[in-house]
């Protein structure tokens, strides 16, 4: 088994109630990073890791393997991401089906065009990455410190954003690649050589609240027609 792909998916969401399992264009949240996965011609295997049954439920109908239910522990408020990439890297290790490669899918970002995965895998191998992010441009003016203000750029001398000389990128969330050997050693999805892969602005929208998931039914609406 080369490369797999994992979608974390707990059933706790504060922002908005039932997110993941949510409908967002005619189809469940979930389901459309799991069909995006599955369509991709670099991973071999779709995982999806929750704690909840009715979500692992919507991801085997879309297609996804489940082997387990996550412990509530690891699907905490508190728990990280790493934590269940580690909890299902030790289900495979104790399988004999450790992968060389894990694609994390976030899929509270839903918006990837059909070749973004596979392209971003293709990258990794060619420049023989450790790990890679998902990242698009970034050209805004950014401040910090809300008691003591102080901006990121020279204020007194604005620069038009086109004239702006050093490219920033903000990292999006939609997706991760890891070497797994280097991440049960570390437990850090970003490790050793890092790579980054740039996405359209479409594709850096995560869904947090439902503002967002009208932002995001709009652009999957017209990418759909």
């Amino acid at each position: 088994m080369k490369t797999v792909a994992l979608i974390p998916a707990r059933s706790g969401s504060k922002g908005v109630p039932g997110k993941n399992i949510k409908n967002l264009s005619g189809k469940p949240l979930i389901t459309w990073s799991i069909e995006q996965a599955m369509a991709s011609r670099n991973i071999d295997r779709v995982f999806v890791s929750t704690d909840c049954e009715e979500i692992a439920k919507i991801a085997r109908d879309s297609g996804a393997e489940i082997p387990f239910l996550r412990p509530k522990g690891l699907a905490s408020d508190d728990a990280t991401t790493e934590s269940a990439m580690l909890h299902f890297l030790d289900h495979l290790q104790s399988k004999n089906t450790t992968p060389s490669k894990i694609v994390l899918l976030q899929c509270t970002s839903p918006i990837r065009h059909a070749d973004t995965l596979d392209r971003a895998i293709d990258y990794f191998n060619e420049k023989k990455f450790d790990s890679l992010l998902s990242v698009c441009n970034f050209h805004g003016f950014l401040w910090k410190d809300i008691i003591n203000p102080k901006a990121g750029y020279d204020f007194k001398n604005r620069p038009r954003r086109q004239d702006i000389k050093e490219k920033s990128y903000l990292e999006t969330g939609s997706f991760y690649i890891t070497d797994s050997q280097l991440f049960l050693k570390e437990k850090n999805r970003l490790i050793g050589k890092i790579g980054m892969f740039v996405t359209s602005e479409e594709e850096s929208y995560e869904i947090d609240t439902e503002i967002d998931f009208s932002v995001c039914e709009g652009i999957m609406n017209n990418l759909i027609k």
